[in-house]
């Protein structure tokens, strides 16, 4: 195969305005909302079912994203109510308006993890972060000055910008098929970014819903929270790209939760395993001495890392640094100031 024939390709250069749509695909609709955050957009796709739309995924419940969403009922979507809200996984920029949906009518197709996870964190709204989260960063290896700072401010809460969701829905998962803009959709899932994330592979021509799961020139991050301390994401991310492999063509039109839709998927796939397996191996490298995860951000990210980022970098290094620890490549150990250290075993990444 030619270099020229593995390269990522972007089909449509200039995303949609707000409250407008691009055709991207026969009875397909590309829109795009705004985001309060480094990642500026989430898109959104829209499915002509004949006698409704699907929606695949919402956007936040924002002023903003709601007034947004009046423009596109009104103007592209006009004339066909909204059926079904086909949510990919539970992060709010994703779920975030299910629940406004569905009291107009709409029915909500979700993972069950994805339902069952979105709608305990609606319901557990914290005014300051938990003892138990503060104790989480600190072994993380937290800036001593971002964690007082954390331990005196209200946290983010999924309430915040996520719609309640009323009991009941209609689950999908792995193996499973569904039938949208007159397509029959192979469902398979993804871990690692979010847990049961289910992305979308058409029979009849070819198209990929992917979510956050199959992202053009950026990868989602990977992280760890305080919910689970001993996850290994990392491993589960790399098993999902390795596992969809075989079913990625060249010809695969990639419908991404962010960025532009894309051709190219099995050199995206590569890329994504490469990028993570690289960063594992500077990682080892940086551990010849012991580190606190908070030490660990250089080896891993291209970039200086911001105030507003750094939440979001300290729990994937934590991803990476879970990774090494439960495959034996790094021990840790807890020191006097209640911060982990890690360090390298010596050996090779697996």
């Amino acid at each position: 195969m030619t270099i020229e024939a593995r390269m990522i390709r972007y089909p449509v250069e200039t995303p949609p305005d707000a409250g407008s749509a691009i055709e991207i695909a026969d009875g397909i609709l590309w829109l795009r909302f705004p985001l309060p955050m480094a990642l500026d957009h989430v898109n959104i796709y829209a499915l002509d079912d004949g006698d409704g739309w699907t929606l695949i995924d919402t956007g936040l419940d924002t002023r903003k994203s709601r007034a947004i969403w009046d423009a596109a009922l009104s103007g592209p979507l006009a004339g066909k109510p909204v059926r079904r809200v086909v949510i990919t996984h539970h992060h709010p920029d994703h779920i975030g308006l299910a629940g406004w949906f569905m009291e107009q009518g709409a029915e909500l197709v979700i993972p069950r993890t994805a339902y069952l996870t979105a709608r305990m964190l609606i319901l557990d709204e914290q005014p300051r972060y938990t003892e138990e989260a503060i104790g989480f960063y600190r072994r993380a290896g937290m800036d001593p000055n971002i964690l007082q700072a954390r331990a005196d401010e209200r946290p983010f809460n999924f309430a915040d910008c996520v719609t309640a969701l009323p009991a009941g829905f209609t689950r999908i998962a792995e193996g499973d098929t569904i039938r949208m803009a007159g397509r029959i959709w192979d469902i398979r899932m993804g871990d690692g970014h979010a847990p049961e994330h289910a992305t979308f592979w058409s029979r009849d021509d070819h198209l990929v819903l992917g979510g956050d799961q199959l992202l053009p020139s950026i990868s989602p991050n990977i992280g760890v929270y305080p919910t689970e301390p001993e996850a290994n994401p990392l491993a589960e991310w790399l098993d999902s790209c390795t596992a969809f492999q075989p079913h990625a063509r060249e010809e695969h039109l990639v419908l991404g939760g962010h960025k532009l839709p894309y051709i190219g998927l099995p050199t995206r796939l590569s890329q994504l395993i490469e990028n993570h397996t690289g960063a594992l191996q500077r990682l080892t490298e940086h551990l010849a001495q012991p580190r606190r995860g908070g030490d660990c951000f250089a080896p891993l990210f291209k970039r200086e890392i911001q105030p507003n980022t750094y939440g979001l970098a300290l729990v994937e290094a934590l991803a990476h640094l879970n990774y090494l620890h439960q495959s034996g490549q790094a021990i840790r150990w807890l020191a006097d100031d209640g911060a982990y250290r890690w360090q390298s075993t010596g050996s090779p990444p697996a």
